[in-house]
């Protein structure tokens, strides 16, 4: 007999999730967080998981109490008999942490990536790393999607002249490469030397963008400092415009205040982190993507389709 496929999710990503539940042709499962009064929480499957392939989807962003939740319904799941637990994580915070950059400081994604196998995940399946080597930190299959499949398709419906691919720091370099070399159009690296964690202290660009229209592409924006002062720099450069595609949506701080009184034309994201969208921020969806893949999963065939970089 086949197992039963179940999609579940936890509090922070649920308007993705019903959306990657629709798309796949099913409805959420039911679970119950419920909380104590000093702020204790515990999930509870109200439904039957056993010998079932269970997909939990949970975004970790900050705070700390979104990897937890996922990490008591991996631990739950696991504890009432499930055949397979698929963490679904479509933004992976910590990302970041993925090496020592200086001593006496941790590797905050291997340690995650150690908590959620500890908790009896099987297999993850996660949206553009922050670094691609971090797949390499868990002991299960990682299916590792990329949001390019959705924002390539939307770039190309803008019909741009002079096309200019831009990395906002050398570290997305590998990333705007592939962009450019999927459109065939020229691609600039903007380099910037950073005071300190979050705060840039100046910023130069590699390449010709005089006359060009200039799409910036990253894994994340944070405070939005790197990619509004990106998009000055390359208007004073003389771009005709700079639009920025990031998939994570963290926009923390004074980031809304900053894209607004930036020379950025617009951003968009996907609906990774649930965000506020205005007259500068487009939110693409990727439920499709993360339904297709699921589906395959399941069906035990190939993902490689899903891919363009």
């Amino acid at each position: 007999m086949p197992s039963t496929v179940k999609i579940f999710s936890g509090r922070s990503t649920k308007d993705l999730a019903i959306k990657i539940a629709k798309n796949f042709g099913t409805n959420l499962g039911n679970v119950i967080i419920s909380k104590f009064s000093d702020g204790e929480f515990i999930p509870s499957f109200e439904e039957t998981v056993r010998g079932s392939k269970v997909f939990i989807i949970q975004s970790t962003r900050p705070p700390s109490d979104n990897l937890m939740e996922l990490l008591l319904m991996i631990d739950a799941a696991k504890r009432a008999s499930a055949a397979q637990i698929v963490a679904v994580i479509p933004y992976f915070g910590m990302a970041r942490q993925d090496r020592k950059d200086k001593p006496r400081v941790p590797i905050g994604a291997k340690l995650v990536a150690n908590m959620i196998i500890a908790a009896g995940a099987t297999r993850v399946m996660t949206c553009d790393l922050h670094a691609d080597q971090i797949q390499g930190f868990f002991e299960v299959p990682v299916d590792h999607l990329y949001a390019s499949s959705v924002f390539i398709e939307y770039i190309k419906s803008l019909n741009l002249k002079n096309l200019t691919i831009a990395s906002p720091d050398m570290g997305g370099s590998k990333r705007a490469h592939a962009y450019s070399r999927h459109l065939q159009c020229e691609m600039v690296i903007c380099y910037k030397h950073r005071k300190k964690a979050n705060e840039i202290g100046d910023m130069r660009v590699i390449g010709e963008v005089a006359g060009k229209n200039i799409v910036l592409v990253d894994d994340m924006v944070d405070t939005a400092g790197t990619l509004t002062s990106a998009s000055n720099m390359l208007i004073k450069e003389g771009a005709i415009s700079v639009r920025a595609f990031c998939t994570h949506p963290v926009l923390s701080g004074s980031a809304y205040e900053k894209i607004k009184k930036s020379n950025l034309k617009e951003l968009i994201v996907t609906d990774t982190i649930l965000s506020k969208p205005n007259e500068k921020i487009k939110v693409l969806s990727i439920a499709s993507l993360f339904s297709d893949v699921i589906k395959n999963v399941v069906s035990n065939e190939s993902i490689s389709k899903n891919f363009i970089m």
